[in-house]
């Protein structure tokens, strides 16, 4: 009980700088066999290691050989074994270890030395009688951290470390038998910790010594205490005698009462901040009066507060806290549901209920909070940002505002914040792209990070002193204007879904001095091009540039860089493309077509299309050959008209003729003396396999010509026949036909017909087309026919 209150006079406890991770460095090669149920130190550790974690194993016994071969060795953790021996040599070789851990085993004595490089040294939790170990200990100069404990603390023993200026010194007391005054108070250290304090017969003694020993202490696992015990003679000696300003307590539950009656014996000592830590107020909790003037306390931490009453006043527990004259005042993680508004003005400066349960109707209406410069509400239930903003309104010195991860919600609500107010931490709230309409008028830096953000609305124009926003983990698809913020030096807008920052959004945000865009979606596209050229050309500028700034599509881009990204130019100018591709196709075409008129090859292709498809039809026809033989004397009759007759004689019968005698009837030669030239004309077309006309202006005005072709017509229809050929010996515009010769161009639209080139290159193809146009086995047709054919001149 004793003990209790004199652990309420004690001073401030800070953590210690010289922990395992503090040595660590960037080049380590760690090897971490924890919790492997190891009974010995593995030998097969690669030389090269810097850290080796060896904790909570079976490990009894440390022998030379196990180390010495880890000349690098700068870590060791072997806390939580059963190692009750240690060869004397065995850290001989260990020149480089700066951290040791031996705490937590069954050591009873330790006659080796230490490397004289270590910074942290912890052999607490062993079963030391004395602590005749810090005989060991007088070299190591170094040495910053040292924790142990002993059944017998005596001051003999701890002398041997007084001229060490250690950073902290870390005392178990938990299995505490005899503790010699003064003993505490022959350590030089900044920091002491005291832990597992119990009723030992000596604990007056020890916290007397211990808030004399240094400025900083920390008092942790206190047990079962009983205010009701302490005497007090006791509380008056610790507070007139301590030169503790900071003290730390940790795992305690009180009585409400007695835990006032704590905090007044503090409130009057030497004291100037006081951290709780996993407190449980038990018991009923009423008003009680408490004495505020004459302290020296400035800052007051409660985090991790339970109370166990259930029915009580709220304002009884709370304005203890409002009304104190402190200027810091932090209560964490304690499910605080309200906090009264001070009575009279107040010293607060900083304010923290973090991560409670505190509505919108905190501090409404309260005008006493004058002096305050930092308020954080951050994981709370605040709800109404319009709300938020009227508590504010008041508060005349307010400069920091934490309100984030909070479910707040805006619907464009007036808002009135104080004009005092210049950095707004607003993240993780869920709110919308309007929120922009509420922020104060004067605000520098606004965090809004992980919200709903789509866009910033270009209607802001108040936002004049804006220097820092974080638009991080949102949803803009953009940057945004950055216009509306003529101060704004840094916009962060990491992790939205920006597929690439548009070429005006980036010349609008030319003004802040650095942007973070990095670790979006970014679409490696031409539009993407103007981006990558800022960046190399502003490096600095770009937060993260180049490793942070990454292709996410196409997928054969994912994961390059931005700055290794190349597209060529001519694939997103158009301009160029046209110069590059367009006009060269162009050319080509241009090129292509005037060598196809020059060398004529339409006609080419016309003419070859023609003898596929003849000598397509003649394969399909089954019995063509045979109808010559059985029917036919000629294998075709010839018309034309006689202003075309050089031509036939001299041109076409030769080469026609030259083809295996191929027979061709004339009506100069072959028309019948007797008949009518009509007779003549169908007797000819009937025994002809084919029907020939050569067209020309000069057939068109030919009469018996028209007869002709309108027999042979007549034929291709009724017989159903493909025995019509056509030769166009020279164009006939169709101006040029006579209307009465409607059949010639029907026939001239319907069918396929050859026409005669003037070039000479050109006669093979054109005899080629004939003669498949014919479509008769002319050998076979020549042996078999025997028909004679009168010569007889029309």
């Amino acid at each position: 009980m004793a003990t209790f209150i004199i652990l309420t006079l004690a001073s401030v406890f800070m953590p210690a700088l010289c922990d395992q991770h503090s040595v660590m460095e960037s080049d380590d090669v760690i090897a971490n066999y924890s919790y492997k149920s190891l009974t010995s130190v593995p030998s097969n550790l690669s030389l090269q290691t810097t850290i080796l974690d060896l904790s909570y194993n079976f490990i009894q016994k440390l022998e030379t050989k196990d180390f010495g071969y880890l000349l690098d060795l700068r870590v060791l953790n072997l806390s939580c074994n059963q190692i009750t021996k240690m060869d004397s040599h065995v850290f001989d070789s260990n020149n480089n270890l700066v951290y040791l851990d031996l705490s937590n085993n069954r050591l009873e004595n330790v006659s080796n030395s230490f490397p004289s490089n270590l910074r942290h040294l912890d052999i607490s939790s062993n079963k030391f009688i004395t602590l005749s170990v810090c005989r060991s200990f007088t070299n190591l100069l170094r040495l910053e951290y040292l924790g142990f404990s002993a059944s017998n603390i005596l001051k003999s023993d701890l002398e041997f470390v007084s001229h060490l200026r250690l950073q902290q010194v870390f005392i178990d007391l938990s299995g505490l038998y005899q503790y010699e005054n003064s003993s505490l108070l022959v350590l030089n250290t900044n920091r002491l910790h005291l832990s597992s304090l119990s009723d030992q017969k000596d604990l007056f003694s020890v916290l007397f010594d211990a808030v004399n020993t240094s400025k900083f202490l920390e008092l942790s696992k206190f047990g079962k205490w009983d205010v009701g015990k302490v005497y007090d003679g006791y509380i008056s000696a610790i507070v007139n005698n301590s030169r503790v300003t900071h003290l730390s307590l940790r795992d305690l539950g009180l009585l409400w009462i007695h835990l006032i009656q704590i905090l007044q014996k503090i409130w009057h000592s030497s004291l100037e901040s006081l951290h709780v830590y996993n407190l449980t107020i038990q018991g009923f909790i009423s008003k009680i009066y408490f004495d505020y003037s004459n302290t020296s306390v400035t800052e007051l931490l409660f985090d991790h507060v339970a109370v166990e009453a259930f029915l009580f006043n709220q304002s009884d527990l709370y304005s203890v806290f409002s009304e104190m004259n402190i200027k810091n005042l932090t209560i964490t993680n304690s499910n605080l549901l309200f906090m009264t508004c001070p009575l009279k003005p107040s010293t607060f400066e900083y304010i923290d209920f973090s991560k409670n349960a505190v509505t919108n109707d905190v501090f409404q209406d309260c005008s006493t909070l004058t002096k305050l410069k930092m308020l954080k509400l951050a994981g709370n239930k605040l709800q109404k940002l319009s709300k938020v903003s009227l508590m504010t309104e008041k508060m005349t010195s307010l400069q920091h505002l934490d309100v984030s991860q909070n479910p707040l919600d805006y619907t464009e609500e007036d808002c009135h914040w104080s004009s005092s107010i210049r950095t707004l931490n607003m993240a993780s709230c869920s709110l919308p792209s309007s929120v922009f309409l509420c922020l104060p008028k004067n605000v520098k830096r606004v965090n809004l990070r992980n919200n709903d953000i789509l866009e910033v609305p270009l209607e802001i124009t108040h936002l004049i002193n804006l220097e820092y926003l974080n638009l991080e983990y949102n949803r803009l698809s953009d940057l945004p204007d950055c216009t509306l913020f003529p101060r704004l030096m840094i916009i962060s807008v990491e992790f939205n879904q920006v597929p690439y920052p548009s070429s005006e959004s980036l010349k609008n945000c030319s003004g802040p001095k650095q942007i973070n865009i990095a670790n979006n979606p970014f679409h490696c596209f031409c539009e993407i091009n103007t981006f990558i050229y800022e960046g190399k050309k502003n490096p600095g500028k770009f937060i993260g540039w180049p490793d942070d700034y990454v292709c996410e599509r196409p997928e054969d881009f994912k994961g390059v860089r931005l700055k290794d990204f190349y597209l060529p130019e001519m694939y997103c100018n158009v301009f160029i493309m046209v110069s590059v591709i367009v006009v060269p196709i162009i050319v080509g075409l241009l090129l292509f077509l005037c060598l196809c008129k020059y060398f004529d090859i339409p006609w080419f292709l016309k003419m070859i299309w023609q003898l596929i498809r003849t000598k397509h039809r003649a394969r399909n026809s089954k019995n063509g050959y045979q109808e010559l033989r059985r029917d036919f004397s000629f294998h075709a009759f010839i018309s034309y008209s006689e202003n075309d007759a050089s031509w036939v004689k001299n041109i076409l019968l030769p080469s026609m003729q030259s083809i295996n005698d191929i027979r061709i009837c004339q009506h100069e030669r072959n028309f019948t003396p007797g008949k009518s030239i009509v007779e003549n004309i169908i007797n000819c077309i009937d025994n002809s396999y084919k029907s020939i006309f050569v067209l020309s202006p000069h057939f068109v005005q030919s009469e018996w010509c028209h007869y002709e072709l309108y027999f042979a017509e007549h034929k291709l229809y009724s017989e159903n026949t493909d025995n019509l050929i056509l030769i166009l010996l020279e164009p006939i515009p169709q101006y040029l036909i006579p209307s009465r010769y409607f059949k010639l161009k029907a026939l001239m639209k319907q069918r396929t017909y050859l026409e005669w080139p003037n070039e000479k290159s050109k006669h093979t193809l054109f005899f080629a087309n004939l003669r498949a146009a014919i479509s008769i086995n002319l050998s076979e047709s020549e042996q078999e026919s025997s028909v004679s054919v009168p010569s007889v001149n029309a």
